[in-house]
């Protein structure tokens, strides 16, 4: 099964269930429509296309990670930024990282692969997982976001997805470049 919104009805909480708990929350955000997207190669196809662009706007990449000890964590950093993962493993505390895997993905933040983003912090807030955001994200007036599906892409402010996570139970940790 792929990640897009035609197959929403599997999650824990569907793409629509999401979008409809933040908009009768009063939350603030544009929601796009596109072709589903995997990668940061797939995202910059809809950047400025069918997703707005500019350099207030902050795309972004997401990992799901697990250490040794079986910690979970979700990271997010500005889609150009390069990625070390032993070096990222050591800044966030967890020694070894590796990715985790699809069924530790959807038991962990219910979502499938391709569809990783800060918004599954709404199942992933309450199992314990920790999220470590890049600093760049406080910079921008809009982060892009998928909600839960990757045909779908949320742009919303940095404050209001700070508060969402806080809300969910996601303690962010800040990363700097």
């Amino acid at each position: 099964m792929d990640a897009s919104s035609a197959h929403q009805d599997s999650l824990p909480l569907s793409s629509d269930a999401l979008l409809a708990q933040m908009r009768d929350a009063g939350v603030d955000f544009e929601l796009y429509q596109h072709i589903p997207l995997r990668t940061v190669e797939d995202a910059k196809t809809v950047q400025g296309v069918d997703v707005p662009a500019g350099p207030a706007r902050l795309n972004i990449k997401n990992f799901y990670l697990r250490d040794r000890k079986k910690r979970n964590y979700l990271v997010v950093l500005e889609q150009d930024r390069a990625v070390d993962l032993k070096a990222l493993g050591a800044t966030i505390g967890a020694g070894n990282v590796s990715f985790g895997s699809d069924d530790r993905l959807m038991e962990f933040l219910g979502i499938r692969p391709g569809a990783v983003s800060p918004l599954a912090m709404v199942n992933g807030g309450p199992k314990g997982v920790q999220l470590w955001m890049d600093r760049a994200v406080q910079a921008a007036t809009f982060i892009h976001v998928h909600p839960l599906v990757n045909d779908r892409t949320v742009a919303l402010s940095p404050d209001v997805l700070e508060q969402l996570l806080t809300g969910w139970g996601a303690g962010i940790h800040w990363l700097d470049p």
